[in-house]
């Protein structure tokens, strides 16, 4: 994907991205092609290339913003990082729905794997949720057990077809977590 401040490029990815998620309501991800968003939109076909190289990119834009929010979030929020991860999910619904539905949802766990790393690295740590965890331990593996270990729970969730409150799904984690800490 292209970046641009443009506001003109801005709302022609947005009208873009907002084609793909509408054809993967009704069409399988790997049917849709880049003529059928572009017939979706009000765009010319140059101007998808101007924006994107492909559906691939247009799929992959669409979940970095949606990290780039639960980033932001995870920043800017005083809750913990379990709830910021079930609300990030509960906002999302659809997203995560369209990537299971068509075998997509490890398109989200390696970009989360590529994005929370540097993420970690370059955050100021009295700003980083994930710092106090850590502390002095290999951030590395600690990151990749934490991502694996709640994603695999979100994909399950939505392999349940999201109809547990996420509430009760971090209410459950919570106790776990407390019953496998030492005292």
């Amino acid at each position: 994907m292209k970046r641009s401040t443009n506001p003109s490029a801005i709302r022609s990815k947005k009208e873009i991205t907002d084609a793909l998620i509408k054809l993967m309501q009704d069409h399988s991800y790997s049917e849709i092609s880049v003529k059928q968003i572009v017939l979706e939109t009000t765009l010319e076909r140059k101007t998808f290339y101007n924006n994107f190289s492909s559906k691939d990119d247009v799929l992959d834009s669409i979940i970095t913003d949606a990290i780039r929010n639960y980033v932001e979030a995870l920043t800017t929020s005083s809750d913990g990082p379990l709830s910021v991860i079930f609300e990030f999910c509960d906002r999302n619904r659809e997203l995560l729905g369209l990537l299971h539905k068509n075998n997509l949802l490890h398109l989200l766990l390696l970009k989360l794997n590529s994005v929370i790393p540097e993420f970690n690295q370059s955050m100021d740590t009295s700003h980083n949720p994930f710092a106090q965890m850590i502390g002095s331990l290999e951030p590395d593996y600690l990151i990749a057990f934490n991502i694996g270990a709640i994603w695999n729970v979100i994909f399950k969730w939505v392999d349940r077809g999201m109809t547990d409150s996420p509430y009760k799904i971090k209410k459950t984690l919570e106790e776990y977590l407390k019953r496998i800490t030492p005292q």
